[in-house]
């Protein structure tokens, strides 16, 4: 009996030491700008809920405002860790793709999500095809304006993933020569696309603006909120994404459409493609793989895009109240 006991002793201190000299759950980083807005939180879930799956360890970093410079901060803290991925938007290219290269030459994989560095290193892109969203906005602001009038598109100027939305919009405005089109920098501040929204509506004849075009979920609900005001019934409105308060100004009519896109999958998706690439990591990470015919990695992964509008909005209250 006593020589079983010492082998079960035994055995159970051999079963403890591994388990403490086990190594800890990998580390996977999700960094943005804006990480409190909905949208954000709605990525950091599908991330969260992969990472859960996988049994490893899911960060969510970066300002709680648009603030490029913050997000570097973030990215740099994340890259001293040495995390086995990290998945990042680009609020701006030349601030954050040096250092997007650094962290694959330290051997950390990164892939872009919602917004792109493409002539960084980074593995590849997941996301919205947002020059082709564009164009389907575009068709939709043509049908609405019969192909005559002035529009102002509230963005922020720089931001990968809006310059091809706006390059989208213009790819079909620029058949119609009776659409002028101006640009409005919201510098990612709600408050600020309710003030420029106010100003413009204030003009009239041939300044008068009669369609406003939201590139990204800050500015819709403000600017809707701008045109119910100044009772601006005559006006419409094309948002970005689908919070509850554009989806409410799209149910009452003061948005006419926004254009959704698949946050939580792209948060999804990013965590279980990194998660892949550390799985099977190539000999060589620091190469340009989208010129290499043998890369075992997409250029880009689409995930999707709908146009919301009062015949379909009500399909994403429901399918928002079953995930909550």
């Amino acid at each position: 009996m006593r020589k079983i006991a010492l082998a079960l002793a035994s055995l159970v201190l051999a079963f403890t030491t591994s388990c403490n000299t086990g190594k800890p759950p990998e580390v996977y980083y999700l960094i943005a700008a804006n990480v409190q807005l909905p949208y954000w939180q709605t990525v950091a879930n599908g991330f969260n809920k992969a990472a859960a799956a996988y049994n490893v360890q899911a960060k969510v970093a970066g300002p709680n405002t648009y603030d490029p410079s913050a997000e570097l901060d973030a990215l740099r803290t994340a890259i001293r860790e040495k995390p086995a991925g990290i998945l990042i938007s680009v609020a701006d290219v030349s601030t954050l793709e040096r250092d997007i290269d650094s962290a694959i030459r330290n051997g950390i994989p990164v892939i872009t999500v919602d917004s792109d560095a493409p002539a960084t290193r980074r593995l590849y892109f997941i996301g919205t095809n947002n020059i082709q969203a564009g164009r389907l906005g575009g068709s939709r602001l043509i049908d609405k304006l019969n192909g005559k009038g002035n529009v102002a598109f509230f963005t922020m100027p720089g931001q990968p993933n809006l310059e091809d939305r706006l390059s989208g919009f213009k790819q079909v405005l620029n058949t119609q020569p009776g659409i002028k089109v101006q640009i409005i920098d919201m510098k990612g501040d709600a408050k600020t696309a309710s003030d420029q929204a106010a100003q413009l509506l204030a003009k009239t004849g041939a300044q008068k603006i009669d369609a406003f075009v939201c590139l990204e979920a800050i500015s819709g609900k403000p600017v809707a909120d701008a045109l119910k005001n100044a009772k601006a019934t005559d006006r419409t409105v094309i948002a970005w994404d689908t919070d509850d308060g554009t989806l409410n100004a799209v149910r009452d009519g003061t948005i006419d459409s926004t254009i959704a896109q698949k946050p939580y999958t792209m948060g999804y998706s990013g965590l279980v493609l990194l998660h892949d690439v550390t799985e099977a990591k190539p000999s060589q990470l620091n190469k340009d793989f989208r010129t290499d015919w043998f890369s075992p990695y997409p250029v880009f992964v689409d995930t999707g895009t709908t146009l919301v509008d009062k015949g379909n909005v009500d399909l994403y209250f429901s399918a928002a109240a079953v995930n909550k």
